[in-house]
């Protein structure tokens, strides 16, 4: 005789959860180490299973309910407590919403909680089985890119793989995801094992952070994101033009793998090393438009007509004056021009 296994999972509209399904598994787990075999009862959308209204009640040693609330006078404990009355029935992981001493339908309960006793949940001891974190992270639609091209390519290489997928919208001016500063952005990709992009921010900031990217240029031939790739040395990049699924997997397979990781901590170290010649090139051209030309004094004596034209010159290691510590500069300069006058005279 086998037993039947039924939960949440078993309705249609029972709002089964990650939990439901997993403190059903390791039930599961523990018939069958017991060397007990059983039947599972599920129903749409989840799968290979039974459905328990079909099923006959004979052919069941016993049936055990696991994991969630249960109320015998519910209409869906009714219905299922009706089709399998006179069968043995084993109470797994339940919260009782009724006092026992009111009502128990079960002839052996070991519950997660009642009037009686607070058990944890048994889902502390499942197995512990976790998946990639991949974040993917789209442009808009555009004139110039082939988004529909890609974004397709993207679904239907997340949805081959058991993976947990996070969206992740790099726009602020409106937000798909609920985001709202730049740091909430990179805080989500820095988190990510993976992501799939087809927006320049989307790898930058991922790789700089050390996660591996799938980046793809929507563009045919290539723009911005092939460029900025080609220049910082990362080599998974595609162009919408050669994509393929082949090439994908491929590219997802070795983006989990400690090499990427490593590779792309070299690509952001390398990047951040070209750019301070950028950051230099900025002071030296900011510096240079502002820096000011200005007459300090003309000084007329009666005895020595002396005129003084000075400008003051900015630090040469860049280092820029504000309005008050510019003031200052020019006083202290009048001041040594005037002795300098005293003692001339």
């Amino acid at each position: 005789m086998k037993t039947l296994v039924a939960g949440w999972f078993s309705f249609e509209q029972g709002h089964a959860t990650a939990g439901d399904l997993l403190a059903a598994e390791l039930a599961c787990d523990w018939l069958e180490n017991a060397g007990q075999s059983y039947d599972i009862a599920v129903d749409p959308p989840f799968t290979g299973g039974i459905n328990w209204r079909l099923a006959d009640p004979k052919n069941y040693s016993q049936i055990v309910f696991v994991c969630g609330p249960f109320l015998a006078k519910g209409t869906l404990e009714t219905e299922f407590l009706t089709h399998f009355a006179g069968c043995r029935l084993i109470g797994l992981d339940l919260t009782m919403l009724e006092s026992l001493d009111k009502s128990n339908p079960f002839d052996v309960l070991l519950e997660r909680d009642s009037s009686i006793r607070v058990n944890p949940d048994i889902t502390f001891i499942s197995p512990r089985k976790l998946v990639p974190v991949v974040g993917v992270c789209l442009v808009e639609p555009y004139e110039q890119g082939l988004t529909d091209i890609t974004n397709t390519a993207i679904r239907r290489l997340v949805a081959s793989r058991e993976v947990a997928v996070v969206d992740i919208d790099t726009r602020l001016d409106t937000n798909t995801t609920g985001l709202r500063t730049p740091a909430e952005v990179e805080s989500l990709l820095a988190r990510m094992d993976l992501v799939i992009t087809t927006r320049l921010h989307g790898t930058v900031l991922s790789l700089k952070n050390g996660v591996p990217t799938i980046s793809i240029d929507p563009e045919a031939g290539g723009a911005k994101i092939k460029r900025q790739m080609q220049k910082i040395g990362w080599s998974v990049m595609f162009t919408v033009d050669e994509l393929t699924d082949e090439k994908l997997q491929k590219a997802f397979d070795y983006c989990l793998t400690q090499e990427a990781r490593t590779k792309a901590k070299e690509c952001c170290d390398r990047s951040q090393k070209m750019l301070e010649e950028v950051r230099n090139e900025f002071i030296r051209a900011s510096v240079e438009s502002g820096k000011p030309e200005l007459e300090l004094v003309r000084i007329n004596s009666e005895n020595l007509k002396y005129q003084s034209f000075r400008r003051i010159e900015v630090d040469p290691n860049y280092q820029i004056y504000s309005e008050k510590s510019y003031r200052r500069v020019v006083k202290d300069n009048v001041k040594q021009l005037l002795k300098s006058l005293v003692r001339f005279q």
